[in-house]
């Protein structure tokens, strides 16, 4: 017998027990008795059967795989929600599929589409850069799908958020530098089309409004806070006058600037002090080491999975947008030690 080709009758006939049965032990049924259980179990891998994937999810609607679509894989970030989600998933006995958007909404649609095709249980994702239409998600939702929406928040009816509570991080990240002695705060924002950096931006207008500082919308640099972002915003920061402080919305664009910084002999922190995002592992070895804000990315992508699972197990469904928030940590370094 070719053994790749093993089938639920080729145990049946082995064992004499009826195939009926020999269905129900191989899908872990609590009708079979354990002793039998192990029996059928025993000689399926004598066999070499394989359990047909396919077969089953026809059968019972659910192909026991999720799908995570996320900016970029290479971010730190985004690996420990990655870890936090595989955690989860392997112990609830499903398969990860992980699909990176780089921050292309034309790109994040054709994986949508392709998870739609391939039938997936459920989707947690980080949104593009350039998503403002949810219209391909809307595509998903209309299957009676789950939907969950991690770090960047999209308000996308009746589907859940895990993230932190941005607004409030942001106002710490420049409350912190101000406490520090700064006066003339310059903000690197991400895209204004995410709520994410709205939300960040929104913080750091808040913490100067409080403490009666003006605000100046050229101390505003929105961008993809790449590291050529932040080397072009370094070099306007520089013809700018009396800048004496720096708030990142993540550390890839601070970590640049600061370097740009110092080919120019320009010191941080004396004459600029800097805060990051993110607490990627390179903000803690630079020289100086940048203070930034520290996110529970391992817990968010267990949050996240685990509200998904929810929903796909149990058949819950969420009535409206809901936000779930996890505690974030500034994390004071040398950058910001005037």
């Amino acid at each position: 017998m070719n053994k790749n080709k093993a089938t639920i009758h080729d145990i049946s006939k082995a064992l004499g027990i009826d195939s009926s049965t020999v269905s129900r032990a191989l899908n872990d049924s609590p009708r079979v008795s354990k002793k039998t259980k192990g029996k059928i179990l025993k000689k399926a891998k004598e066999l070499g059967y394989q359990r047909n994937s396919l077969a089953s999810s026809l059968r019972t609607s659910k192909t026991q795989t999720i799908a995570v679509v996320l900016p970029r894989i290479s971010r730190h970030f985004f690996a420990r929600v990655i870890a936090g989600i595989e955690e989860t998933a392997h112990k609830a006995g499903y398969n990860v599929i992980i699909c990176q958007s780089l921050d292309n909404l034309e790109r994040e649609k054709k994986i949508i589409s392709t998870l739609i095709s391939n039938r997936v249980d459920g989707i947690m994702i980080s949104i593009s850069m350039e998503t403002t239409n949810y219209e391909h998600l809307e595509a998903y939702k209309k299957l009676d799908k789950p939907i969950v929406f991690f770090d960047r928040p999209c308000e996308l009816p009746n589907c859940i958020n895990v993230n932190i509570d941005n607004f409030q991080a942001s106002f710490d990240a420049t409350q912190h530098l101000i406490s520090r002695g700064c006066k003339h705060i310059v903000h690197f924002s991400g895209s204004q089309k995410i709520e994410l950096y709205r939300q960040r931006k929104a913080g750091y207008i808040a913490a100067l409004e409080k403490n009666n500082i003006k605000i100046n919308d050229h101390y505003i640099f929105e961008s993809n806070l790449s590291e050529e972002d932040g080397i072009r915003a370094a070099k306007k920061i520089l013809r700018l006058k009396n800048i004496d402080g720096l708030y990142s919305s993540n550390d890839t664009a601070a970590i640049s600037a600061m370097k740009y910084f110092k080919s120019k002999r320009v010191r941080v922190p004396e004459d600029i002090a800097v805060v990051g995002f993110n607490n990627d592992p390179i903000s803690a070895v630079i020289e100086p080491s940048l203070t930034t804000i520290n996110q529970p990315a391992l817990e968010i992508g267990k949050m996240a999975s685990n509200l998904l699972f929810e929903q796909i197990n149990n058949k819950t469904k969420t009535t409206k947008i809901q936000f779930r928030l996890l505690n974030s940590e500034l994390i004071i370094r040398h950058s910001s030690k005037k």
